[in-house]
């Protein structure tokens, strides 16, 4: 099949999409089981505890290697096999896992667990050639939707399966799931070779071309890189204050995150809001938001108030989610040849920011207390609203 017979007979039903959807979500889900098992892994395989971080942060390194490394393949290489290729990857390395006996194997595991699970990053520019311009921002919002239940629903899933059947039944089931998931994609997906070639050097040293050529994706990528530290930030930082101050056990702490899960909501919504031709106001508020409930959850907690946290919790994921999609949009319309590598620059620098969050939450839980967030979190959305604002939302919000 050609790529422009593809075109011609492909049609992105609603069906497809929720499948598009599904996998976005159980793939990416695997960067964060090993955060919720970290301890009975390191208890089986020995690990000591200064080096048991190490699990999570590998397999977040490989996963932020494969967006550099493999996603910008799509650009120039055939996507259904270049998917399919990952998703087998994936698979591998999920029974390695399974199987793995020693802190070595776990570990090169876990970074190549990280590394196929970029799937999902070709799976969803990939979604926009076979809709109209006007349609992109909710067909992103649907299948971001499935993508961001799965990072929130990750943790607690993994955390009861673990409680029931041990750690290594996790990676068994996903390793089936996710074979499942391949074989139900092999039916589906069409044949999208893009007529573009250039060596692999060439294809790596155009996103820096991009990143010079394009300043809405600088301006894209300043502006939610702060808000996904804050959601980092927030998500790495409330289990130890759940736990310190409201007494909250791993699995209550697992039954709080899933009132963040109920913020993956907000992804389809964000896609209408764009393409309804709102990008500029729905940033604005949506920056907005997290600084405000970020402020906010500071009285919370010093009330006492859990339900009203878990309530801000929702929002300040909604917030985020409904930025990244339609800071998503945005991106993927710069240029149509480029999808694939505009998508690497931007989450490569999100994924970036996200990760210097991560590992400032706790510290700064550890130092400041909970204001110590609350505070740092406000300030992070007034620099990015500042710097959208400062735009003035010609570029960033096209």
């Amino acid at each position: 099949m050609t790529n422009a017979t593809a075109h011609t007979t492909f049609r992105l039903t609603p069906a497809i999409t929720g499948l598009f959807a599904g996998v976005c979500g159980l793939t990416v889900a695997n960067i964060y089981y090993a955060q919720a098992l970290i301890g009975p892994i390191t208890g089986a395989l020995a690990i000591s505890s200064t080096w048991a971080g190490s699990i999570v942060t590998l397999t977040q390194l490989g996963y932020g290697a494969g967006l550099v490394l493999i996603v910008p393949l799509c650009d120039q290489s055939e996507n259904r096999r270049l998917i399919l290729l990952t998703i087998a990857g994936l698979v591998v390395s999920l029974i390695g896992a399974a199987l793995s006996t020693s802190v070595a194997t776990f570990m090169l595991f876990s970074v190549t667990i990280g590394l196929c699970s970029v799937g999902s990053q070709i799976l969803l520019p990939l979604a926009t050639h076979f809709v109209e311009p006007g349609q992109r921002g909710r067909t992103i919002g649907n299948i971001m939707g499935g993508l961001l239940s799965g990072i929130m629903l990750s943790r607690p899933v993994a955390n009861a399966m673990a409680a029931a059947f041990g750690w290594r039944a996790v990676f068994w089931a996903s390793a089936v799931v996710m074979m499942l998931a391949g074989l139900g994609l092999a039916r589906v997906l069409p044949v999208q070779a893009p007529t573009r070639r250039m060596s692999y050097g060439s294809l790596l040293r155009s996103i820096m071309h991009l990143l010079v050529q394009y300043r809405t994706l600088r301006v894209r990528i300043a502006c939610h890189g702060l808000v996904f530290a804050v959601f980092n930030m927030f998500w790495t930082a409330i289990p130890l204050l759940l736990h310190a101050q409201f007494g909250f056990s791993q699995s209550k702490i697992a039954l709080f995150a899933l009132a963040g899960a109920g913020g993956a909501l907000a992804a389809p919504l964000a896609g209408r809001l764009a393409d309804a031709g709102l990008t500029r106001p729905a940033t604005l508020s949506a920056i907005a938001l997290v600084g405000a409930t970020s402020l906010t959850s500071g009285w919370a907690v010093a009330a006492g108030w859990i339900i009203v946290l878990a309530v801000l919790a929702l929002l300040l994921d909604g917030g985020v989610q409904t930025n990244q999609v339609i800071s998503q949009r945005v991106v993927y319309s710069l240029n149509d040849t480029a999808r694939g590598r505009l998508n690497a620059a931007y989450m490569g620098g999100v994924f970036v920011c996200g990760a210097l969050g991560s590992s400032c939450g706790a510290a700064l839980y550890s130092i400041a207390g909970w204001w110590g967030f609350a505070i740092a979190g406000t300030l992070m959305c007034l620099a990015s609203l500042a710097l959208f604002a400062a735009t003035n939302g010609r570029h960033a919000a096209s």
